[in-house]
């Protein structure tokens, strides 16, 4: 069966839900999602959103502490544009219901946070369960809204294009075109075809990749990696960011995020004898840029063979810390840490894609009529790292564009006709599902220990080699089999993989997120 919409937004993240909202007078939207509507990214982002909201603070001061932390690979103008846009932006989530938290002694202004690398206060919360907050009330506004079909349980296999009608698209030549997507019913296990006038990408990160991850595990890159099968562009996937502080706890996947704003709020990091370590790599101690603290923890773990540090904030007001900080007191209690006695184990984990889908200032990809927002989008405000909080900003920015020139242009479009059902044909379920539960364990492992947060040429060829076996033995299982969740996400995570490992062989030096031993920078930490 074949349904029809002017809008079809896959992902139900804060840039899908905010794209969706703004077009949703203008037409019917479909949003797609492989979970439920709130299994997203955005509900775990703990910190806020950051936007410059008040003397001293400044345009200029976000932008270069911006371009500071995306070692100046970032393109200027998209850094510009983001954080001049951010107060409407924030406006925008006001008006959608968000109450960022108040000062207490005085409610007119907002309780602003300051996070690693940004050189003022800065950073809107909503205590310290921000994007949940922010999820929770975008769903209910698009819950209200009548033009907008919710699918969940639906997977999107591929997006469809002129490769669907007959025509090889062999390379990434300028005049491909996306009709929408081929989208699986999990609850049936059919395929049905989506047709759609405009389509955006809003898939998230590429987290679940890796073996241990703060990401949701829904978080499997199916946007980059459909987008790239289809022949688009995709970039700066080398630079993917390592969260320093997840909480340390083998059992539990995925990891529990410390967000960035203790460290900003006070705590310290210490190595398991509690000895402080972070003067040692940077002067700006446990508040420098993400990459470097990371870094900096995974250089200590390795020195004394530990796999943890700790994170202290005992020094602090306990009262106070957990006014700031309820979530976490919360979750760690049930833990047995009392983190106003106790440090709190953290370990880095794999946190954010900085690369993605190439998209141009109105977040359109390089196919026609196809966009895309969000973490799966590179759209150059992060360059080689992203400053704490500057994610959200750039979802809702980019959002805007996207639908500013998706209603500007969609009067040119119409349904593309004859797109023919899903092949199937030839296909039978695959004899062993182990086969599938063990190559994502493989794929995690060896992104893990080799394309991690230190790379070596050694490192990059041992996991090209490896993956290269998976994929021909994927593709082929693919080929063979009923189309299913489990292995399209294995087939996304090794597409991942591989344009991970391909961008940083390609990179020939240490920057930002990518650091190398064959290339290390000159003040090696």
């Amino acid at each position: 069966m074949n349904k029809k919409f002017d809008f079809l937004v896959i992902g139900s993240g804060i840039a899908g839900l905010s794209f969706a909202l703004k077009v949703a007078d203008h037409g019917n939207v479909c949003i797609v999602t492989k979970g439920v509507l709130d299994d997203a990214a955005t509900k775990f982002a703990q910190g806020g959103i950051s936007t410059v909201m008040y003397e001293p603070d400044s345009f200029n001061k976000h932008i270069e502490d911006t371009m500071i932390a995306g070692v100046d690979i970032n393109d200027k103008k998209i850094v510009s544009k983001v954080v001049k846009e951010g107060p409407d932006r924030i406006k925008d989530l006001i008006n959608w219901g968000i109450e960022f938290d108040k000062r207490k002694e005085d409610q007119r202004l907002f309780d602003l946070h300051k996070e690693g690398g940004h050189s003022e206060h800065r950073i809107l919360h909503v205590k310290d369960y921000t994007g949940k907050e922010i999820e929770q009330k975008l769903i209910e506004r698009i819950k209200e809204h009548p033009n907008i079909s919710i699918y969940e349980k639906h997977f999107a296999v591929e997006i469809i294009t002129q490769h669907h009608l007959g025509e090889k698209v062999t390379h990434r030549r300028k005049d491909i075109e996306c009709y929408g997507a081929y989208v699986l019913n999990l609850k049936t296990n059919r395929v049905r075809t989506f047709s759609a006038r405009i389509t955006v990408m809003a898939t998230g990160g590429i987290g679940s990749t890796y073996q241990t991850t703060t990401n949701p595990t829904v978080a499997t890159g199916d946007g980059i990696a459909m987008v790239y099968r289809a022949k688009g562009f995709v970039n700066g996937m080398e630079f993917v960011q390592f969260h320093p502080t997840a909480l340390y706890n083998p059992l539990s996947s995925p990891s529990f995020l410390i967000t960035e704003a203790i460290r900003g709020y006070g705590a310290k990091l210490r190595t398991r004898d509690g000895q402080r370590f972070m003067y040692k790599y940077d002067e700006r101690a446990e508040l420098a840029p993400r990459d470097i603290v990371a870094r900096a923890i995974d250089s200590e773990m390795k020195a004394r063979g530990e796999r943890f540090v700790y994170l202290d904030v005992t020094h602090k007001d306990a009262e106070e810390t957990k006014q700031h900080f309820p979530y976490i007191t919360e979750h760690c209690l049930k833990l047995g840490i009392d983190i106003t006695q106790d440090y709190i184990p953290v370990a880095p984990a794999a946190h954010y894609a900085c690369g993605g889908i190439k998209v141009d200032e109105n977040a359109c990809a390089s196919i026609h009529r196809l966009y895309a927002v969000g973490e799966c989008a590179s759209t150059g405000l992060h360059g080689a790292n992203r400053l704490a909080s500057n994610s959200l900003l750039e979802a809702v920015v980019f959002a805007e564009s996207a639908a500013k020139h998706a209603l500007a242009n969609i009067q040119s479009y119409d349904w593309r006709k004859g797109i023919p059902r899903w092949n199937d044909e030839g296909t039978s379920l695959p004899e062993e599902m182990v086969l599938i539960t063990q190559s994502r364990r493989e794929v995690g492992e060896f992104m893990a220990n080799y394309v991690g947060i230190v790379r070596s040429n050694l490192r990059l060829k041992r996991a090209f080699d490896r993956l290269e076996l998976l994929y021909h033995e994927t593709e082929n299982l693919f080929d063979r089999s009923v189309v299913s969740k489990e292995i399209c996400e294995l087939r996304n995570v090794i597409n991942i993989g591989y344009l991970v490992i391909i961008a940083a062989m390609e990179r020939k030096e240490s920057r930002g997120l990518h650091y190398t031993l064959d290339y290390p920078y000159k003040n090696e930490i």
